[in-house]
């Protein structure tokens, strides 16, 4: 390991060698030809790639969201959910019980086990949702914790590629300094025998709803 790391230092300091002392990162043009691929946004890829990764979609009407979160939530078992304190009113499950967050801590979000929360926007490329701890979503704790998340997306938020995705959210990282979340599935890893475990780093059970109108 450590012949490795100082092989690494060297070919860094190497390319180094002939850059000023002086010099800033602004100082020099980057090109960045990456943000010119941006396919087009379809809702239809988005939900493609989010069953790919193992998530279950509900599609429903502007007016169905409630019964559609509660749906959810009773096909993953669940009676009692997290939810943020500005969560409409008209997206809280029917006939679960919706626990306000007013800052609850880990274990008491584990023993409920399951949030629900809005979204800021989703990418359709890549079937992620991203979270900014903006109106709806809550604490970044509501999607790390709970074994459960039901997230409502609107199709209307959805964007076609990474790079779409970035400008809005990098522009309101920088006046806010909200943590930024990217969910793609549920959460899941492979050790080195490549046996996958799920639920190491988020919720093992991913529902989305997404609301179309």
């Amino acid at each position: 390991m450590s012949a490795a790391r100082e092989e690494i230092l060297r070919r860094i300091r190497d390319a180094l060698a002939d850059v000023p002392q002086d010099e800033a990162p602004n100082d020099v043009d980057v090109p960045r030809e990456y943000e010119a691929h941006d396919p087009e946004a379809t809702v239809a890829r988005f939900v493609e790639r989010l069953r790919d990764y193992g998530a279950v979609v509900h599609e429903v009407g502007a007016d169905g969201v409630s019964h559609a979160v509660g749906d959810a939530c009773r096909g993953r078992g669940v009676a009692r959910v997290v939810v943020p304190a500005d969560l409409p009113e008209a997206w809280r499950p029917d006939e679960v019980e919706a626990v306000v967050d007013q800052g609850l801590d880990a274990a008491q979000l584990n023993d409920i086990g399951a949030a629900v929360t809005a979204s800021a926007l989703a990418i359709a490329e890549t079937g992620t949702i991203v979270l900014d701890c903006g109106l709806g979503q809550g604490r970044r704790l509501l999607s790390l914790v709970p074994d459960v998340h039901v997230c409502i997306v609107r199709a209307d938020q959805v964007v076609g590629g990474v790079p779409s995705a970035m400008r809005p959210i990098a522009a309101g990282v920088r006046e806010s300094g909200r943590p930024v979340t990217f969910v793609s599935g549920p959460s899941a890893t492979s050790d080195i025998e490549l046996s996958r475990v799920e639920g190491v780093h988020g919720p093992r059970r991913f529902d989305v709803v997404l609301v179309h109108g």
